[in-house]
């Protein structure tokens, strides 16, 4: 079978991706969209509006034990509570790293991902090599990702499902107890809600 005949095969020009690129392609081709600013939109959703969301949770659970409680044993209750709502979150479960315990979320079959909570998913996220390789190799994907954890450390990788998502709980940075929910919230990545990357140390 030809590479060609492959790549028809890979791609359904009917497919949500494919038709979203052509339309932003002639809207772009008519002066009617600047590239670089579907560009920035898609970063600032992706990186820091839709993040923000999962973000203020784990800095509520960083400073209220009780809280943090509640959603571990039942993220589901404490979003109704919370008043989240969105795509993706039918059943959220929480896991939380801690000293000599980290998670890390993958999707092995498809690419489910809690939206409402993390904002877009991104691209290697959604990749066959991070979907195959994190289950076989965790370590190893993850110092490649800038992240190295102790030896002793244990690591325990979720895959998600239609059924069931996950969310990482990271650990708060040393030396910000002093900070309010927004500053906390802020030191709470995407990345490390995932589990391949840690807390921002300010």
């Amino acid at each position: 079978m030809s590479s060609e005949t492959d790549h028809h095969h890979q791609v359904d020009p009917r497919s949500p991706e494919v038709r979203t690129e052509a339309l932003e392609d002639l809207l772009v081709e008519k002066g009617l969209v600047d590239r670089s600013r579907v560009d920035a939109l898609i970063d600032r959703f992706e990186n820091d509006l839709g993040p923000m969301i999962g973000a203020r949770l784990v800095a509520k659970a960083w400073t209220n034990p009780d809280f943090r409680e509640r959603l571990l044993a039942d993220a589901d209750a404490v979003l109704i509570s919370e008043g989240v709502q969105g795509a993706e979150i039918e059943h959220i479960e929480v896991k939380a790293n801690e000293r000599g315990v980290h998670n890390v979320v993958v999707c092995t079959l498809c690419s489910c991902y809690p939206w409402a909570l993390l904002g877009l998913p991104p691209n290697w996220y959604k990749s066959p090599e991070y979907r195959a390789r994190i289950v076989r190799e965790p370590r190893k994907v993850l110092e490649e990702m800038g992240l190295t954890l102790e030896t002793e450390t244990e690591l325990r990788v979720w895959d998600s499902s239609s059924e069931t998502r996950f969310l990482v709980l990271p650990e708060q940075p040393e030396g910000t107890d002093d900070l309010d929910l927004e500053d906390l919230a802020r030191l709470v990545t995407r990345d490390s809600m995932i589990g391949v990357a840690k807390a921002i140390t300010p």
